[in-house]
């Protein structure tokens, strides 16, 4: 509405610095016969991702358990013998029980599988020490006088199951199919992505982040076909930055345009005055129209029927400033030729006037030039030096500020083709 020229990649970090304002798309690649190159699940509880069933089963257990599964400690005979020394995890303090207990290496290795699982297990079981404390080994003999049965909630009959591995086996029977599905693609909030807890995952949109921050074309390409439906149009400045804009620049040639004298005043001011902004356009030619800087604006008046301001009287009303004739045209002007490309107001608050495009070299007649091919020793006239392209113009090339792209983005390339030798191959880009 305003008509300023924007930058197209600014506008995409602008969204990329708050989460709200953007989303992340996971979606999966499947093979030739139809099958997912790598799988994705979700889990209904609580909306993260899993590369796999057994992950997410893994993880419902750990952090759901007492939704499905309730734990009862039932009273058995301690371990019979003497024992002096007990065997404890150095990184989680589990007490294993001595290494010639019948129970060990099944207690070592659930514990490796349940907290420990990305560590190679002779690492995890060098981290293992031996301690001979009386009051740990006593702990441990308390410990295997009670045995855990767990109980199922959530079913219509009553069960227990005498060992995890049997909650496991139950709870895939059971649970699992209606938490866990399969996706194809997923769109997940900054919440959700905060929520992934699978490392490749968070990894992979990491990356992503890191990318869309050094160059958002995603997220630009995504925002000029918003803008494009839109009816806005996109030009560059300078042959580089992309911006988009109500209109594209249009070279308007006093000279032989006939425009009203309010119009030549604001080109003539424009291009006069380096870095001219709106205040100084609007001080120049409409003294008095915009307040002083620093200065806010009257307020205006309430509407009607408002309720009265705090203390009961009601508050005066406001005049409303009345806009001179002169004023409403030089705005009708300034907006008219903005919204013709023949100015452009960057975001910056510069104004600029659109460039002449440069002149197209005059291509010599096809008989004139069979001609001077059938007779190469005929002297020709020397062309002046100003009327010669320069070396490498692009035929109708515009000025900066004018070139126009025929897409909404192009992305940049990594290398230039270089202008080959005449009699050899082009080089390939």
């Amino acid at each position: 509405m305003s008509g300023r020229a924007y930058p197209l990649f600014e506008i995409a970090q602008m969204i990329l610095k708050k989460p709200e304002r953007h989303a992340v798309v996971l979606s999966i690649k499947k093979k030739s016969d139809g099958t997912p190159v790598q799988p994705l699940f979700t889990c209904a509880l609580d909306e993260t991702l899993w590369l796999s069933e057994a992950e997410a089963a893994k993880h419902i257990l750990d952090h759901h358990f007492a939704t499905f599964y309730q734990v009862e400690k039932v009273p058995v005979d301690p371990p019979k013998g003497t024992y002096t020394f007990v065997a404890q995890c150095g990184m989680s303090g589990v007490i294993l029980g001595p290494p010639n207990h019948h129970d060990y290496q099944n207690q070592l290795r659930r514990l490796h599988a349940e907290r420990f699982s990305r560590m190679p297990f002779d690492a995890f079981k060098a981290r293992v020490k031996i301690v001979r404390d009386e009051a740990v080994v006593k702990q441990w003999i308390e410990q295997q006088s009670f045995k855990a049965e767990y109980v199922c909630l959530n079913v219509p009959e009553a069960l227990k199951l005498p060992s995890r591995e049997e909650v496991e086996k139950h709870f895939r029977e059971v649970h699992f199919s209606n938490l866990v599905r399969p996706v194809e693609t997923l769109s997940l909030s900054q919440t959700a992505v905060k929520a992934v807890r699978n490392p490749e995952l968070l990894r992979l949109i990491r990356n992503s982040y890191d990318t869309q921050r050094r160059f958002p074309l995603q997220i630009a390409t995504l925002l000029s076909q918003q803008f494009a439906s839109r009816g806005l149009q996109f030009f560059k400045v300078n042959k580089t930055v992309t911006h988009v804009a109500v209109a594209r620049p249009h070279y308007l040639d006093l000279d032989t345009n006939v425009v009203s004298d309010g119009v030549k005043r604001i080109v003539n001011f424009i291009n006069a005055t380096a870095g001219c902004t709106r205040r100084q356009l609007f001080d120049a030619l409409v003294p008095g129209a915009l307040p002083p800087a620093g200065e806010a604006p009257a307020a205006p008046a309430p509407a009607e029927g408002a309720a009265p301001a705090e203390g009961g009287a009601a508050p005066a009303p406001v005049e409303k400033a009345a806009i001179s004739p002169e004023l409403q045209a030089f705005v009708a002007d300034l907006h008219w030729l903005i919204h013709q490309g023949h100015v452009i107001e960057f975001a910056t608050g510069v104004m600029e006037t659109a460039k002449r495009p440069a002149p197209r070299p005059v291509k010599a007649a096809p008989a004139q030039a069979q001609a001077q091919a059938a007779s190469p020793s005929a002297a020709a006239p020397a062309a002046p030096i100003a009327d010669m392209p320069t070396p490498g113009e692009a035929e109708g090339t515009p000025e900066a500020g004018e070139a126009v792209t025929s897409s909404p983005i192009a992305a940049p390339s990594a290398t230039h083709a270089e202008e080959s030798e005449p009699g050899t191959e082009p080089a390939a880009s």
